[in-house]
């Protein structure tokens, strides 16, 4: 089944936790074991699986993102975001998480971030549970 996480930044660029959502879908499914895949469907976006215990780890990705492609730089797409487009290449568009005992098998530090970098925007996240 396909499910959509709807995610709503505030900032240009912005890590959001959507571990718990993931995980209340987890829970809806019934699924006790077997994976869950989470695609985002943007080409200014991304997924990735970070440190969720301090805050800290979420400023410094996006600080050293923006100091490596900063928002104005020698780019020549007409739009002014192609920051934003190699940043979600780098991020990536997918990721995986076990499913186990009903749960996300994460680590202890671990959650999953949705990676805005043209915002504020309404976006979504595709989740399949299998």
């Amino acid at each position: 089944m396909t499910r959509t996480i709807a995610v709503k930044s505030r900032t240009r660029n912005e890590l959001i936790d959507i571990t718990a959502e993931v995980s209340d879908l987890i829970r809806a499914s019934g699924t006790q074991s077997g994976t869950c895949t989470l695609f985002v469907t943007h080409t200014t976006a991304g997924i990735t699986i970070n440190e969720g215990a301090d805050p800290s780890v979420r400023r410094d990705i996006l600080t050293a993102l923006s100091r490596v492609f900063p928002e104005h730089g020698d780019y020549r797409h007409a739009e002014g975001n192609s920051d934003s487009h190699i940043k979600a290449s780098l991020m990536g568009s997918s990721v995986t998480v076990l499913i186990e005992d009903g749960k996300p098998l994460l680590g202890t530090w671990q959650a999953i971030y949705f990676c805005e970098f043209d915002g504020p925007r309404s976006r979504t996240v595709l989740c399949r549970i299998a």
